[in-house]
């Protein structure tokens, strides 16, 4: 799984309130961009360990664990607000460092069609995410191989097909 360094809170960030004090106990929280839909953020670089969401600062208004978030494609919403629910900040459609080298491809469901080509060759499942209609869909639902995606159900007629890989 491929994870990228947040711009928002990435790596050692003190979080202050709108007095300069540590947001002690500060929340953030992180969602699908444009919607309220909670999505993960990861602990480390690895991306096997989520944070919690909201994530809770410790008492120096830091990201507690490491002090690091770390985001799958494509972008996030994150929400910051002190420890009793007073919004501090929304920002939205941010993507991780580096995630920009990721490509993006659309394509139109034929409701026949199973095997689209890509433009150029992806390193696999694990560095491919697709859309149907906005929906993610799970790796077990399509293959990668070289520059070929192969679905194991055709994508529904007229269905908006969104692939981002590297």
């Amino acid at each position: 799984m491929a994870v990228f360094l947040s711009p928002f809170g990435g790596a050692g960030v003190q979080f202050f309130d709108n007095s300069g004090d540590p947001l002690t106990g500060g929340k953030i929280y992180s969602y699908a961009a444009g919607t309220t839909t909670p999505q993960a953020t990861y602990t480390t670089y690895v991306g096997n360990v989520a944070h919690t969401n909201p994530i809770v600062l410790d008492a120096a208004g830091r990201v507690p664990s490491g002090g690091e978030i770390w985001l799958l494609p494509p972008l996030y919403k994150f929400v910051l607000e002190t420890s009793t629910g007073v919004l501090l900040a929304t920002l939205d459609n941010i993507g991780g460092i580096g995630a920009a080298s990721y490509q993006v491809q659309n394509f139109t469901g034929t409701g026949a069609q199973t095997t689209f080509t890509l433009n150029t060759a992806s390193f696999g499942e694990n560095y491919t995410f697709v859309y149907i209609n906005g929906v993610y869909q799970q790796k077990n639902t399509y293959t990668v191989a070289g520059t070929t995606l192969t679905f194991s159900t055709a994508p529904p007629v007229t269905s908006s097909i969104e692939v981002m890989y590297n």
